[in-house]
C-alpha cells in the first residue's frame, strides 16, 4: 500500500479514487475519447493484423475440428452464438432498444472467451515451430499436427502462463493437444475444478497463496529458465489480443445474418468484463475496426478489483495497482481478480473506451439468478458482469438521444463448464439475495 501522503495526493488529484475505495459501484465515462480512425492509431496494430489472424484459424480449423470433436460441427471454428434476451430485458426494465448476449460462455474446448485469444496463441506458436522444423508448408491440411509424430515433436517444447483460471485452461487444454509440456501457474483466486480439469489433461498445475501479478511472474521466471518456453504474457501479449480481435467481424456477420443494424441510426452498446485488460481490450479493437463510431465499449470490473479504471483514469496503467491505495482485489469474479492492469491495453486503447463500471459481488449473483429465471441461461460470476454496465449507459445525458433505436450486447466471458454442484450454489445464492431485496 502507497504511504498516506501518497495516496491523499493521489485523491486530491483524482478525486475517483476516493470513490473507489469506498468499494461502491460507480461508472465513470471517458473524456478523451476520440473518432475510431484516430483512436485506432494508438494501437500499434492493424486490420491486416487482425485479417492474418483470421487466416491462421481458418488454416488450423481442420486441425481442430480433428482434434476437437465437439467442433466438428462448425468444420473447426470455434465461435459463439449470438441471442436476444427479451424477458431479461424486461427484468432490467430497459425500455427502449434491445438486448443481446454474446455467449462465449459457450465456446468449444474451454468454456470461456479466453478460448480467443488463449487457443490463438498456442496455435500461431505451433504453427512456427512446425514451418521452421519442415514438418508443414504452405497449403498443407493441418489436420497432420494431429498425429502421434507431430505430438511428439512438440513434446520438446513447454508452454507457461499465469492465470486466474479461464486463460490457464484454454492455454492448458490446447497445449496439451498439441502434445506441448504445459505449466499453468493459478492464483489463489482459481477455482478448483478448474485445476482439477487442467491436470485431468496431463497439464502441470503450480498453485499460489497469493494473487494474479505473482502467479504471471512466476510462469515468466520459468520461461526465461528454460529456452524451449514459451511464455503466454497475459498482460502483453500482441498475439492474444489479436486472437480476441478476430470476434469482430464475425460478430458484424452475425448481427447481419439476424438483422441486427448497426449504424448511425442504430448504435450498438457493448458491455465487457474485464480483468487484466487483454480479452475485453482485443474485443473492443476487433469492434472499432467492424463497427467504427457506431460501437460503443463498456468495460465492467468488481468494486474490489477495479484496475483498469484505477490505471487508464490516472493515466498510471500498470503503474499502480488497487492493493496501492487500500483495494484488497479479493472478489467472488475470480476471472476479474486482478489488481494491475496491462499497461499494453491500457495505452493501446485509452482513446476508445467508452466508459468504466464497477459492480458488487452481490449484484452479480443477483444478475447471474435473474438470467438464469428469465432466460434460462448460466453463466459464472465474472460472466455477468456486462448487465452491470447497462444502468450507466442509459442514465448518461450524451447517449439519450440514441437509446430508442439502440442495441445493448453484453459479452457473456464463461460459465458453460462450471461443475452443476457449483453452479446451482451461485444460483441459489443469487436467488437469496434477490428475496432478501424483494423482502
Amino acid at each position: 500500500m502507497l504511504p498516506t501522503p501518497a495516496i491523499a495526493a493521489l485523491r486530491e488529484k483524482f478525486p475517483l479514487i476516493t470513490e473507489l475505495m469506498a468499494l461502491q459501484p460507480l461508472s465513470w465515462f471517458n473524456p478523451r475519447i476520440a473518432p475510431a480512425a484516430e483512436g485506432l492509431k494508438d494501437v500499434g496494430l492493424t486490420a491486416d493484423d487482425v485479417a492474418d489472424a483470421s487466416a491462421r484459424l481458418a488454416r488450423f480449423a481442420p486441425y481442430l475440428a480433428k482434434a476437437f470433436p465437439e467442433t466438428q460441427s462448425s468444420g473447426g471454428v470455434i465461435e459463439s452464438p449470438v441471442v436476444p434476451l427479451p424477458a431479461m430485458q424486461a427484468a432490467l426494465d430497459m425500455t427502449s432498444g434491445q438486448l443481446w448476449l454474446k455467449q462465449d460462455s459457450h465456446l468449444p474446448i474451454s468454456g470461456s472467451i479466453k478460448a480467443r485469444g488463449g487457443i490463438y496463441e498456442v496455435l500461431k506458436h505451433a504453427e512456427m515451430l512446425a514451418l521452421d522444423a519442415g514438418l508443414l508448408t504452405e497449403g498443407d491440411d493441418y489436420s497432420v499436427l494431429a498425429s502421434d509424430a507431430v505430438r511428439a515433436f512438440f513434446g520438446q517444447y513447454a508452454i507457461a502462463v499465469g492465470s486466474t483460471g479461464n486463460l490457464g485452461l484454454s492455454i492448458g487444454i490446447m497445449s496439451a493437444r498439441l502434445g506441448f509440456r504445459a505449466t499453468v501457474h493459478m492464483s489463489a483466486d482459481a477455482r478448483q475444478w478448474k485445476k482439477d480439469k487442467l491436470r485431468s489433461h496431463g497439464v502441470t498445475v503450480v498453485e499460489y497463496a497469493t494473487d494474479y501479478s505473482v502467479a504471471v511472474e512466476a510462469g515468466r521466471k520459468q520461461a526465461e529458465g528454460d529456452p524451449t518456453c514459451h511464455f503466454v504474457d497475459d498482460e502483453n501479449s500482441h498475439d492474444l489480443f489479436l486472437g480476441y480481435a478476430v470476434a469482430g467481424q464475425r460478430l458484424q456477420a452475425q448481427f447481419q445474418a439476424a438483422g441486427v443494424a448497426v449504424d448511425e441510426e442504430h448504435p450498438l452498446f457493448v458491455y465487457l468484463p474485464c480483468g487484466v485488460g487483454g480479452g475485453p481490450g482485443g474485443v473492443a479493437f476487433g469492434l472499432k475496426l467492424a463497427f467504427g463510431d457506431f460501437v460503443h465499449c463498456v468495460f465492467v470490473e468488481p468494486t474490489h478489483s477495479p484496475c483498469m479504471l484505477l490505471g487508464v483514469h490516472t493515466g498510471l496503467h500498470e503503474g499502480i495497482s488497487v492493493q496501492e491505495i487500500g483495494i484488497d482485489n479479493l472478489t467472488a469474479a475470480d476471472g476479474l481478480a486482478v489488481g494491475r492492469p496491462s499497461g499494453f491495453v491500457g495505452r493501446a486503447m485509452q482513446r476508445l473506451i467508452d466508459g468504466y463500471a464497477t459492480v458488487t459481488d452481490e449484484e452479480l449473483y443477483r444478475l447471474l439468478a435473474t438470467l438464469e429465471q428469465t432466460q434460462g441461461l448460466r453463466l459464472e460470476p465474472s460472466a455477468v458482469a456486462g448487465f452491470a454496465g447497462i444502468p450507466a449507459v442509459l442514465a448518461a445525458p450524451q447517449y439519450q438521444a440514441q437509446l430508442e433505436t439502440a442495441t445493448h450486447l453484453v459479452w457473456g466471458t464463461g460459465g458453460s463448464m462450471v461443475p452443476e454442484q457449483e453452479m446451482a450454489a451461485y444460483v441459489a445464492r443469487g436467488r437469496a439475495l434477490l428475496a432478501a431485496g424483494a423482502a
